[in-house]
């Protein structure tokens, strides 16, 4: 049966270390009106309550922000993505900040805890950091550690209170005590601004990390079909697109962590399609544009809803 498409609207930027990404969802669908496409009116949606405000709040947690705000969070994105899947809805979420990815992987996992899910991380980071070796202690650096289950204690920097201990377990945990993701089933495609800690723990657990030189010289079609083939025992796939993954010096420095030497929109759009061909993508999602600091207009939005747009009669 085909599946009908919902979007799912997070409009949160408490993650992030830089504010605007919750404005994110609304300059792209500036962007679609503006090239005259009727693309949100399509489709139904769910807006996501949130906790914005809560970035005026005196923060106890130092080394993970607003930590409680973005579990619960979180807990709401993963609801509703799991609400949509077991409507046999296809979820496509837009999201404002990364920490958001979380929040969509527990709530996969809980709709299918029987299931294999791969993860395909389109980002120029890694995400890997847990409160016990983040340097910014900003959430959207930490949704993959959660995922895995893994702080990474060896490389501790931190000093971490109890509270935010017991925050960070808590994270871990949304929907389900189990591991929501293995290192062999995550696989990063154009990663290339890191922390030593990350490196370590990318090294240690073999995650693949396509980087951008690699996919130009081997080849989208071979770098995809390797990606899938090590995906083989998922039965599951999972899309997360942080814009960040593009060149900010192509595209703009629309995104809070902008980093050069990154994919174009037309890499992207056919990594996307190659991989929505093998039909396992059960979510995909869009993260961290942020208008406020796009030094070309709303060239980051309209890039984005470019791919967005092309994309999207693959996903279903």
């Amino acid at each position: 049966m085909k599946r009908t498409i919902r979007l799912i609207k997070n409009r949160s930027d408490i993650g992030a270390g830089t504010r605007g990404s919750d404005m994110g969802i609304d300059a792209i669908e500036v962007a679609a009106i503006n090239m005259g496409s009727d693309y949100f009116n399509n489709f139904p949606h769910l807006d996501v309550e949130t906790h914005n405000e809560t970035i005026y709040n005196k923060d106890r947690n130092s080394f993970a922000k607003r930590i409680e705000h973005v579990l619960e969070q979180c807990t709401r994105v993963a609801k509703a993505v799991e609400q949509t899947l077991g409507n046999n809805d296809f979820p496509l979420v837009l999201s404002g900040d990364h920490s958001s990815a979380l929040g969509t992987i527990s709530g996969i996992k809980t709709a299918y805890p029987d299931q294999n899910l791969g993860v395909i991380w389109i980002d120029a980071h890694a995400d890997l950091h847990s409160p016990y070796t983040s340097p910014s202690g900003n959430i959207h650096g930490m949704p993959l550690a959660a995922a895995l289950a893994n702080d990474n204690l060896k490389a501790q920097v931190n000093e971490v209170s109890s509270e935010t201990q017991l925050l960070w377990d808590k994270l871990k945990t949304i929907g389900t005590d189990q591991q929501k993701l293995k290192p062999e089933h995550l696989i990063y495609f154009g990663v290339r601004d890191t922390e030593s800690a990350e490196d370590d723990q990318i090294q240690d657990l073999g995650i693949k990390n396509y980087k951008v030189e690699e996919v130009r010289f081997r080849g989208i079609d071979t770098c995809i079909a390797e990606a899938l083939k090590r995906l083989s025992d998922c039965q599951l796939i999972y899309i997360s697109f942080d814009v960040d993954s593009m060149d900010c010096d192509l595209i703009s420095n629309g995104t809070g962590t902008p980093v050069a030497k990154g994919f174009d929109q037309y890499e992207v759009i056919a990594m996307l399609k190659q991989i929505m061909a093998a039909q396992k993508v059960v979510c995909f999602e869009v993260v961290e544009v942020n208008p406020l600091l796009d030094n070309k207009g709303n060239k980051m939005a309209e890039t984005a809803f470019e791919v967005l747009e092309q994309i999207t009669p693959d996903l279903v």
